[in-house]
């Protein structure tokens, strides 16, 4: 089958990390037919990128500002049967592209979720609950093993079949970052529309496709672990609104029910071995279901006040042209 890897990037501070996400997938051992490098409205960085990338497609977004329009760009430029998307702050092991696309040879397989591993600034932090590792953008505790059903990748190690863009559109706009805005979960939604309307079909798990997510000290603090808490319940709110609290809450509750307590008792049996990382721990993962529970809720109420609108003219005409009808893609999608 023929693969595409999209990459979306937005600034030129991560022109070193986009660099060597883009030089990874050249060294795969499974070849990508082609890589596609999506600049969302940075001109300077598209005529770098552009410039100084050799067999590499770069293309401006000309869909809406943020992730979501990117990644619909970079699905309409390609013309792979498997679409892989990496961040432009990750890199992938040499495997990566080989081991993410092999569970899809099941023809039941839409899609794929690849392990992320965090890329440290120094030594890992002892203070940090594993089970939060997501808003690194990483995996995380609790995630089920390789092969098994997921809900929805995460972004920055995903594949998904081509059918699933031409058979539902692609990702909604008005969910997913935007810059540096902390909102995500376009990957959630649209694995939910897709799997809501072919049932029989399912993303599954592969933890053996690996990248390597760079952690800025950023992101190392306590204010961007309870903000990012905070935008996840907001992200979360969207995506219940768009396609129902059963589904869009699933795999929280499991999460809430199952890996946070276990990871919580695992830190109290160790408040008298390291009590200062044990207890931060513990104090973080109290702090951050209570932050995400409050953006959910609040969430809620706003987009009750304001619906979230999407453009499901574009929606259409990306799956028309993924399917070869209705002529060429209109300018926005182009």
């Amino acid at each position: 089958m023929r693969i595409s890897v999209v990459i979306c990037a937005y600034t030129m501070d991560r022109w070193n990390t986009l660099v060597a996400a883009v030089r990874s997938c050249g060294e795969q051992t499974l070849k990508p037919d082609e890589i596609i490098v999506v600049i969302d409205y940075n001109e300077e960085l598209r005529a770098r990128a552009t410039q100084e990338f050799k067999g590499v497609c770069v293309v401006a977004n000309q869909s809406t500002k943020g992730v979501s329009g990117a990644r619909n760009t970079g699905v309409a430029a390609s013309t792979g049967e498997i679409i892989a998307f990496l961040d432009d702050d990750a890199y992938a092991e040499a495997d990566w592209l080989e081991q993410l696309t092999l569970p899809m040879t099941n023809p039941k397989v839409a899609g794929v979720g690849g392990w992320i591993l965090p890329h440290w600034p120094d030594s890992p932090p002892t203070w940090f609950p594993e089970t939060f590792y997501w808003i690194l953008g990483c995996s995380y505790a609790g995630l089920p093993e390789t092969n098994f059903p997921i809900r929805n990748p995460i972004g920055a190690s995903m594949a998904i079949h081509r059918r699933v863009f031409a058979s539902v559109g692609g990702f909604t706009e008005g969910i997913g970052r935007i810059g540096v805005t902390p909102l995500g979960c376009e990957e959630t939604e649209l694995c939910i529309r897709y799997t809501a309307a072919f049932p029989d079909e399912h993303f599954v798990m592969a933890r053996d496709a690996i990248v390597h997510q760079w952690v800025p000290v950023s992101r190392l603090t306590w204010h961007y672990f309870w903000t990012r808490c905070w935008a996840e319940g907001l992200s979360k709110a969207a995506v219940s609104f768009l396609v129902g609290s059963d589904f869009g809450l699933a795999a929280e509750r499991q999460h809430l029910v199952r890996s946070l307590p276990r990871e919580f008792a695992q830190n109290l049996g160790m408040l008298f071995v390291h009590p200062r990382s044990a207890a931060s721990r513990l104090a973080l993962i109290v702090v951050g279901t209570t932050c995400a529970a409050a953006g959910l809720v609040w969430g809620r109420v706003a987009v009750r006040q304001t619906p979230i609108a999407f453009s499901s003219r574009d929606l259409t005409q990306l799956t028309n042209a993924l399917r070869g009808e209705g002529g060429p893609l209109p300018p926005v999608l182009r």
